[in-house]
């Protein structure tokens, strides 16, 4: 429970999330897309190589269809063969069992606003008539209105999804560790863990100090009020493998927005060490994925679909290196 509350407020975002090149549509303007259930592969999987070593990447995505089931027999094949299995790169927080207990205090209120204030209190009346619509229509509870303007966009964003059938669960994921499991596949992790030396003191400074979260709380409620209907569309074309679908897409703000106002709180930057944690751990799976491809014949990744896709991010950075990249569908 400690740990898990300390990994959730140090816990950076690797990537945004997905949004239309162009201006989207209000969700009245078309009608409803059935979401796809039963069992679905997703997308094929990008090939890096040099030489005739492979690294296998499979790009998850999230929100998906709450009835939807995942199997891909090309994914069971590599699997299968694989010496290697590259953990996604994540962040974490260690606080030890005496800054645990430390933090148990300060736990209590951690969403509030500091000073009693209210949600109406710290956004602008016209955003805040605009969430007030937005929580009748997905029924979220008065409890809200005392929530930092960041968990309250979280609340609000769980509940649209839930309303159009879609989860954040991460099902394909634990579908994909169970087969690596049972072949036995050696896992080798990219993660940075962040020393907490007063996590108390910084919980603390975060319950009474500001944070710039309005631009995220903002940001939440427009792709509610105009994306929930292309959310549903992105969904059904991972889950079908479209990546000419998919290829229409590019990265929206709202995930970017609410990680730096995240980091924008001074206790989380400072007390938690964000500053470049990031950059860290993408260096670090980097790095194992060049490991990889130096020594084992075959080896599989998962990544999220947006960074797979990213100019930026490892997949780009690995061909400027001079791996050769390719695309399932190329």
């Amino acid at each position: 429970m400690l740990r898990k509350t300390c990994f959730a407020l140090c816990m950076l975002l690797s990537a945004p999330a997905w949004a239309q090149t162009a201006a989207t549509p209000s969700v009245l303007d078309k009608p409803e897309t059935v979401l796809v259930v039963g069992q679905r592969p997703g997308p094929g999987m990008w090939k890096i190589s040099k030489g005739d070593h492979v690294l296998w990447v499979f790009a998850t995505y999230s929100p998906l269809p709450v009835k939807m089931q995942w199997r891909s027999q090309q994914v069971e094949a590599i699997i299968s063969k694989s010496q290697l299995y590259l953990s996604p790169p994540t962040l974490g927080a260690s606080v030890g069992p005496w800054g645990g207990l430390k933090m148990l205090p300060h736990l209590v209120g951690m969403r509030k606003n500091p000073g009693g204030a209210m949600l109406r209190d710290m956004v602008t009346p016209e955003v805040y008539a605009r969430w007030r619509v937005l929580k009748t229509k997905y029924g979220v509870g008065d409890d809200a209105e005392s929530e930092r303007p960041l968990f309250a966009a979280e609340t609000l964003y769980r509940a649209g999804l839930k309303h159009a059938g879609l989860a954040t669960s991460d099902e394909v994921s634990k579908a994909i560790e169970a087969l690596l499991a049972k072949n036995q596949v050696k896992v080798m992790a990219s993660h940075v863990q962040l020393e907490v030396p007063n996590p108390g003191k910084t919980l603390k400074q975060f319950k009474q100090g500001s944070m710039d979260d309005a631009v995220c709380f903002k940001a939440t409620i427009e792709r509610l009020e105009t994306d929930i209907e292309v959310m549903r569309e992105r969904a059904n074309a991972w889950a079908k493998g479209d990546l000419t679908e998919i290829r229409k897409l590019s990265f929206a703000d709202r995930e970017a927005l609410c990680q730096i106002a995240m980091i924008s709180s001074p206790a989380l930057r400072d007390g938690l060490g964000l500053e470049g944690a990031e950059k860290r751990v993408r260096k670090l799976w980097l790095e194992a994925a060049q490991h990889a491809l130096a020594s084992y014949p075959t080896s599989f990744a998962m990544l999220k679909l947006s960074n797979v896709l990213r100019s930026d991010y490892v997949m780009a950075q690995l061909k400027a290196k001079g791996y050769t990249v390719e695309a399932p569908d190329e």
